[in-house]
């Protein structure tokens, strides 16, 4: 078994980037989609983004919609989440995760496949 490993979180100021990434093994990374979720202090994890891996057909949380944008490079079995203007209410623990089946995208119980996660922070 092969973890999902992300990377590339860390702090920055409101209005900044960042770019998460998260490498999986070939056989989670061949899931129906690949996923982002967070998990702020005190609250419970919620949907960030959802990519098909073989069609690239993406869905967004309504409160990240253009200004995050995930993708995958699938030579390399890994899927970005590019965020940009950041805002201090995105601080959280962010997971990637894989889900084998198609349908209920947003819905973090169906998915299989979890990283250990990656902290943002955003000051203000």
């Amino acid at each position: 078994q092969v973890p999902l490993v992300e990377s590339g979180g860390g702090l920055v100021q409101a209005g900044g980037s960042l770019r998460l990434s998260c490498a999986a093994s070939r056989r989670t990374f061949s899931s129906y989609y690949m996923g982002w979720f967070r998990q702020a202090p005190g609250k419970e994890r919620e949907f960030v983004a959802a990519i098909t891996v073989r069609g690239g057909s993406t869905y967004y949380a309504d409160s990240v919609k253009g200004r995050f944008t995930i993708s995958t490079d699938n030579a390399k079995n890994t899927v970005y989440l590019q965020m940009n203007s950041l805002k201090p209410e995105d601080t959280a623990v962010y997971y990637c995760a894989g889900k084998d089946a198609a349908g209920l995208s947003k819905i973090s119980r169906y998915y299989d496949s979890w990283g250990q996660g990656t902290r943002v922070t955003v000051s203000s």
